[in-house]
């Protein structure tokens, strides 16, 4: 029975795996490698060391074993003693037993297992379909100068051969048209400094000017307006439409005695046009303001005639 087959298989799955009598094949994880030297790059991979100190069966092998080949366990615990029997013999006897996928076991001269790993297979999950690869070496000095060539020999091709024997005085005519454009522009500019200066002295002596106007105006005025006389209305003329009754008489002559008597007591009372019916009435005073007649009706209601109410009409 082959048991490095099974053995490489637990690999991709385990970090330890170990075999009954003879050690333990540990991984451990190693990020990608770069070899400046050999301008190479290695993807991340599990390295593979050996322990010949963890012998005891931890029962992971033999159970892969008796899934894979459907077997017993016990079978398989002894298939695999006689295996690890087999390749101690061939330890002994100094020969190197190599292990497919895995690597090479051989004792040194102390008696102990060395174990030397391939590298041909990575045991990574997350790497499988990663190989190693090499890139060539880039030269950027060489590429710069040839870059560096390239664009002087276009910058010669691109040149006139006649410019060379041109006549010289166009260089200096060249200066000349050059130095009348910025003198134009510094010209231009001076220009439209002295203009901005101009028109801010001319605002400021009109600004100054209508100042003075408007204080000419205001503080010396040569012919005033005479002055406009209001006429104030008298109380007569102020409509008074809230008025307070004292009562309605069908004779004339009972309408003016009550209306004396008012007036004995105090009452601003008098006699108002006769209404629609011939009727004479009678009031206690007219009011600007229905606060105000209301005010008064209430204290005639209280003191003198408690029927007393209030007419809104205006005169």
């Amino acid at each position: 029975m082959k048991i490095e087959l099974y053995i490489a298989q637990l690999l991709y799955r385990y970090q330890c795996v170990t075999v009954p009598g003879l050690g333990a094949f540990l991984t451990e994880i190693q990020s990608a490698q770069v070899n400046e030297s050999s301008n190479s790059f290695s993807p991340p991979k599990k390295r593979i060391a050996f322990n010949a100190n963890l012998k005891n069966n931890d029962g992971l092998l033999a159970n892969h074993i008796a899934l894979a080949e459907k077997t017993s366990y016990e079978y398989a615990v002894s298939a695999i003693q006689y295996e690890v029997f087999n390749w101690k013999k061939a330890l002994e006897e100094n020969e190197v037993l190599p292990l497919k996928n895995i690597g090479d076991l051989r004792l040194n001269a102390d008696k102990n297992i060395v174990f030397t790993p391939y590298d041909q297979t990575n045991y990574l999950v997350s790497s499988f379909g990663l190989a190693p690869f090499l890139s060539p070496l880039v030269k950027r000095e060489i590429f710069e100068k040839e870059i560096e060539a390239i664009e002087e020999k276009a910058t010669i091709t691109m040149v006139p051969e006649e410019s060379r024997t041109a006549n010289p005085y166009l260089k200096y005519a060249a200066i000349f048209i050059l130095g009348l454009g910025m003198a134009g522009t510094v010209g231009y500019t001076m220009y439209e400094n002295q203009i901005a200066t101009q028109t801010i002295l001319v605002e400021t002596a009109v600004q100054k000017q209508v100042q003075n106007k408007i204080q000419e105006a205001t503080f010396f005025i040569e012919s005033p307006v005479p002055a406009v006389t209001l006429s104030v209305k008298s109380d007569k003329e102020i409509k008074m439409p809230y008025h307070i009754m004292a009562g309605v008489y069908s004779k004339e002559k009972n309408a003016d005695k009550t209306l004396r008597i008012l007036k004995r007591l105090g009452y601003d009372a008098k006699r108002i046009a006769p209404n629609r019916k011939g009727y004479f009435p009678v009031i206690y005073g007219s009011y600007s303001t229905f606060a105000e007649a209301e005010k008064a009706k209430k204290e005639i209601n209280k003191k003198h005639n408690p029927e007393a109410w209030i007419l809104i009409q205006t005169l």
